[in-house]
């Protein structure tokens, strides 16, 4: 079969990383998480904001990599440390579309992004993945979900992880999160004009990733 590449953009907390994951392993494709990269660069910008004079000037000592545990999955190694653990805090997610949208940090993961998947095979899941990062991809997917669905997800995932979070808070701050990144300058969260578009609300994780996958079999025949 045809190797190929798979972009699946949408807005926070639409089920993007779940069901990207599960479509890398049934097809036996590399999953790369872009989230969790711009996480790691915001969770670095935190603890060292006061030490740059710019984003230009911090990218320039940012080493980012993503290694592949047997037992853990995806980590982000960030200067030579795990900060994979570190990066679903609520400070990190609260700053993280702040950070995505500078100039210096999408140029660089940007580039590690489309480096990644060189080869095909990849399975990227983000906001600008159809439309900027990977346009060429075989298969393109817009998930979207509705604001109190996307809610009551984040705040499983919360409650799972140990983190304090309610059920209006989450819903206020997704509602804002899509506002800022659906209109921000620098490659706004956008389908693009090949993409599927598939609202899941009220669909399972199954009927998700098994219509996916049948867009990528499709694609592979090609």
């Amino acid at each position: 079969m045809t190797a190929i590449n798979i972009a699946i953009d949408g807005p926070a907390a639409a089920g993007k990383s779940t069901i990207a994951k599960r479509v890398a392993t049934t097809l036996n494709m590399i999953y790369v998480d872009t989230g969790a990269m711009y996480r790691a660069i915001t969770y670095y910008y935190l603890n060292n904001q006061a030490t740059f004079k710019d984003f230009d000037d911090m990218m320039t000592h940012v080493d980012l990599k993503l290694i592949y545990d047997e037992e853990k999955g995806q980590r982000v190694i960030l200067n030579d440390e795990d900060v994979t653990d570190y990066l679903r805090s609520n400070e990190v997610t609260d700053n993280v579309s702040f950070v995505a949208s500078k100039d210096a940090v999408r140029k660089y993961l940007v580039q590690a992004q489309q480096q990644l998947a060189e080869n095909k095979g990849i399975v990227m899941d983000g906001r600008d993945i159809g439309t900027t990062v990977l346009p060429d991809a075989e298969v393109k997917v817009y998930m979207i979900a509705s604001v109190e669905e996307r809610a009551q997800r984040r705040l499983k995932d919360n409650t799972d992880r140990g983190i304090p979070s309610t059920l209006e808070q989450l819903k206020q701050d997704i509602a804002e999160r899509d506002a800022y990144d659906m209109n921000r300058e620098i490659s706004p969260l956008v389908k693009a004009d090949d993409a599927i578009e598939m609202d899941t609300t009220g669909m399972t994780i199954e009927a998700v990733t098994e219509r996916i996958i049948q867009l990528a079999e499709a694609a592979q025949l090609n």
